[in-house]
């Protein structure tokens, strides 16, 4: 039976599926853009559009291999039931603290993450 673990773990299997999914979706579109840059389909402007994504997929690849979502984190939740656990509202301060300082850290890799992607990809496509 999966446990909530504050800071560590606030979904189970189905969320994390669910982040996985979304991620490779986002992925995807931004790779998507980037090849239609890359061969001169739509102006290099448009490599902005895969920063969102870019993010979206960090974000989402990120949630699903520390077992902990970010909103969930926030909104002091937790969402187990896919694994044998169960749902419901984080009460205790030490564990919302613990909660979003790990959302926290979520978030600044995937923002460190993107500005490394997105710097790298712009320069591979339009520097080169």
């Amino acid at each position: 039976m999966a446990e909530y673990q504050p800071g560590v773990c606030n979904i189970g299997a189905n969320q994390r599926r669910a982040r996985r999914l979304s991620a490779v979706a986002s992925f995807a579109i931004a790779i998507g853009i980037a090849l239609a840059v890359a061969v001169g389909a739509v102006p290099g402007l448009s490599l902005w559009a895969t920063v969102p994504f870019v993010f979206g997929g960090y974000v989402g690849a990120l949630q699903d291999y520390f077992r902990f979502c970010v909103a969930f984190g926030a909104l002091a939740r937790y969402d187990l039931s896919g694994s044998g656990g169960e749902s419901g509202r984080v009460d205790a301060s030490e564990a919302v603290r613990a909660d979003r300082r790990q959302a926290a850290k979520i978030l600044l890799l995937a923002v460190v993450a993107t500005a490394v992607t997105s710097g790298l990809g712009y320069a591979a496509i339009v520097l080169l």
